[in-house]
Parts: structure tokens; sequence; C-alpha cells
């Protein structure tokens, strides 16, 4: 693979993760509501999912959900129900941000294993990854399904870089709003209506 297709490859990944959407408001919320360091362990999970779907990719699983209506219907509502038992959780998240209860609602752990299952059980990223990795590989050198790999571990690398970033600059502003009345509240409910709109998303896809 020549580096000037790696090079278009990062840029357009770059580019993508960067676009304003459902994951980045999400982690966003979630950093301003559980600090810097549960947006870190969202965005590990998130990239992790990424990675997952690479992987279905390669072994063209991807393809025969995109074939099989029932079963790509079923991912999609598996999906859409964790999410919104994600965004009824958040809409009844209670009381005021305090120092050292940042993290007091769920482990580190479970929040990156909510990242990995917000992105595997989506099936419009599955969707996305089967349609953008093939852009960037011969289809027919050798070694596709390792060509395919790379570009998948770069897509999570450069996600995992900035997604961390957005979580690390929301927890510093976090810093700064500790203490305010009613603001866990305010953040649940964003975090509800995020994950709500994305899961209306994924059933209306």
């Amino acid at each position: 693979m020549e580096i000037n297709t790696l090079l278009y490859f990062l840029t357009a990944s770059v580019l993508l993760t960067l676009a304003p959407g459902p994951d980045n408001l999400y982690l966003l919320a979630k950093s301003l509501a559980s600090g810097a360091k549960s947006g870190v362990f969202l965005s590990a999970g998130l990239a992790s999912g990424i990675v997952f779907h690479t992987g279905l990719v390669i072994l063209g699983v991807a393809a025969l959900i995109q074939s099989s209506p029932m079963a790509f219907a079923g991912l999609k509502f598996i999906g859409a129900g964790y999410l919104l038992y994600l965004a009824w959780r958040a809409f009844h998240e209670t009381g005021e941000l305090q120092m050292g209860q940042a993290d007091a609602t769920a482990s580190y752990l479970a929040i990156y294993r909510r990242g990995v299952l917000m992105n595997i059980l989506n099936p419009k990223v599955l969707l996305f990854f089967l349609a953008f990795l093939p852009q960037f590989v011969d289809t027919e050198s050798t070694g596709l399904s390792w060509h395919i790999a790379l570009l998948g571990a770069i897509f999570a690398l450069q996600a995992f870089a900035i997604f961390s970033c957005i979580a690390l600059c929301a927890g510093s502003v976090r810093k700064f709003i500790l203490g305010q009345r009613n603001l866990n509240r305010i953040l649940g409910v964003v975090q509800g209506v995020v994950l709500t709109i994305i899961a209306l998303a994924i059933l209306l896809a």
C-alpha cells in the first residue's frame, strides 16, 4: 500500500471523526458529567468497536448482514434498545456535581463496555466501514485482509486520540463548574436526549 494512499485515508478519517455527530456529543456530555477519565475510557470503548467492525468486514460478515434484511433488522433493534436503556438511565441522573463523585455511577470498565456496545450494536457503523475501508485498497492485490486491518487500526487509533482530546478538554471545563446546582441533572438530560436521537436514527435508517 502506497504512503500517499495512507495519508489520504488518514486525512479522510480525521475529518470524519471531527465532524459533529452523536458520538462526539455523547462523549462531550459524558465527560462533562463524569470527568475526563471516564471520557477517555468511553473513547477507548468506541475505538475498540471500530476494531470489531473492521474484523467483521475482513471476515465478510458485514456483507452477509447487509444482504440479510432479518439479520440487519435484528441488530438494529438490539442496538436501539440498548441505547434507549442508556437514555432512560441518563434521564434519571440527579444531584449536584461534586469533587470525587465523578465516577460514582459506573466503574471505568463499565464505561468502556458501554462504548464498545454502543459501537458494535450500531449497524450503520458496520455498513459505513463496509463501504469506506475498501475504497482505499486495491481489491486485486494480495494481502487484501491485511490492508483492511491496517486501515481499520489507523482509523481506530486516530479516533481514540481525537475522542480523548475531546474528553480531556471537557474534563478541564468540568473543573470550573463543579458544585453547580442541578447541573448533573441537566447533563443527564443532555446525555439522554443524545442517546435517544442515536437510537431513533438507527431505527429509522
